[in-house]
């Protein structure tokens, strides 16, 4: 069962290096995961302004593709056609990182809103959904299950391997 989930994570993984109008979208997340990663632990606002650029910069590839004739869509995508999970969650980062980036930008989370200066590990779910978002791999159960069975690992992996390099 595991060597099942774990062929499924490699796909999720692997997809969006298979096609140059994804790679442009996923090596920015990457890029911001590492930079979070190398921050403090200590919710911040220059963590907040990450997030909140890494989750607009997913959104709007997403929503670019779906408006600009998705190459995996066959024709321009009008929004009565979306499925809709990828539009809940397309929107759903777009609001997340808007409200983190203003956060950031403005030094001053809302009232229980410092979570947003926390979001170290967020890149990791936007990375792992992005082939799925992007509609070049359908959304399945098994590939949810593989995200949220490779979290923990992933995150171990990730703050032991980085955490000599990491600020105090």
């Amino acid at each position: 069962m595991l060597e099942h989930y774990g062929r499924v994570f490699v796909e999720l993984i692997a997809t969006p290096f298979g096609y140059a109008d994804l790679v442009w979208g996923i090596v920015p997340l990457y890029f911001g995961w590492l930079v979070n990663e190398l921050t403090s632990k200590k919710a911040s606002y220059t963590t907040s302004i990450n997030t909140g650029f890494s989750f607009i910069w997913a959104a709007a590839h997403w929503i670019y593709q779906w408006s600009s004739g998705h190459p995996r869509l066959k024709a321009p995508t009008d929004w009565q056609h979306l499925p809709a999970v990828n539009w809940l969650v397309a929107f759903a980062v777009l609001a997340l990182g808007l409200t983190a980036l203003i956060c950031g930008l403005r030094r001053k989370f809302p009232k229980y809103g410092s979570i947003l200066g926390h979001t170290r590990f967020s890149n990791y779910f936007m990375i792992a959904i992005f082939p799925m978002q992007s509609n070049y791999l359908p959304w399945t159960w098994d590939r949810v299950i593989a995200i949220c069975l490779f979290a923990a690992p992933v995150w171990i992996i990730v703050h032991f391997g980085l955490s000599p390099l990491r600020k105090k």
